[in-house]
């Protein structure tokens, strides 16, 4: 007779992926959610929004020195631990600063140094877009592209900028960028930029979406400067200094440095 004590346990009668429907499902994350440093602030139609998303462009803007810090978009995933108590370009938050544009109007800047997720793009894209407070007259994205989205090779060595733009955008006498050229056909675009873009799209915004490569280096800024300040920006000053530490985001590695 077997002994039941040491007896191999029967077969179960459920696959493994069965066995995870009995595991109580983990609570959703909290929704992101605006926070402004004033809580009475009006509702927010800026002539221009501008979204930082690439190492690169985030480490430009922050060079504007006008800018005035107004709210900040919050992730609860994402812990406020290790941030400084002033503003940071090494901080990991998503800030909402504002700097004064022409008759009178603001030009809101969005510095997204933190890593937003496939899930949560959309819903971070209607905060700046769609949302109850900010309504842009002209969105504005700098990303980076990476080379297996790309159709063709990037070269190691070369820097390029490419662009894409809302129908509204294309259809206007006066672009927002002149000086790209449009993302080569079969190239795929992701994440929160495409969120962004195609919310604007849906929306009828005129927006558009530049995107550089390498995703990091002074000559990527170099580039940025004359397509930002040139045809966006053109009366706004940047301070000179330049951080190579801030400059190389460890959320984007190039394959030019792999």
């Amino acid at each position: 007779m077997e002994d039941a004590l040491t007896e191999a346990p029967p077969p179960s009668r459920f696959f493994n992926e069965d066995l995870d429907n009995f595991i109580k499902p983990s609570p959703p994350l909290p929704s992101p959610f605006l926070l402004f440093s004033n809580p009475n602030s009006e509702f927010l139609n800026p002539s221009l929004l501008i979204i930082a998303i690439s190492s690169p462009s985030l480490h430009l803007l922050y060079q504007i020195s006008s800018k005035t810090l107004i709210g900040s978009i919050i992730l609860p995933e994402i812990p406020f631990s290790g941030n400084s108590i002033e503003p940071s370009p090494k901080d990991k938050s998503c800030n909402i600063y504002s700097v004064n544009g022409d008759h009178g109007r603001s030009i809101l800047l969005v510095l997204t140094q933190i890593s937003i997720s496939p899930e949560r793009s959309h819903t971070v894209a209607k905060l700046l877009i769609d949302g109850n407070k900010i309504q842009p007259e002209k969105v504005l994205i700098l990303d980076s592209i990476e080379s297996k989205n790309f159709r063709g090779k990037l070269p190691p060595d070369e820097i390029l900028g490419f662009k894409l733009e809302t129908m509204e955008e294309k259809l206007n006498g006066e672009l927002m960028v002149k000086g790209l050229d449009y993302i080569p056909s079969g190239s795929v675009i992701d994440g929160i930029s495409a969120a962004l873009l195609a919310l604007c799209q849906i929306k009828k915004i005129r927006a558009t979406l530049c995107v550089t490569w390498p995703q990091n280096g002074y000559s990527v800024i170099s580039l940025l400067k004359s397509v930002v300040l040139k045809d966006v920006l053109p009366k706004l000053t940047l301070s000179t200094v330049l951080d190579s530490d801030l400059v190389r985001d460890s959320r984007y590695e190039s394959e030019l440095y792999t």
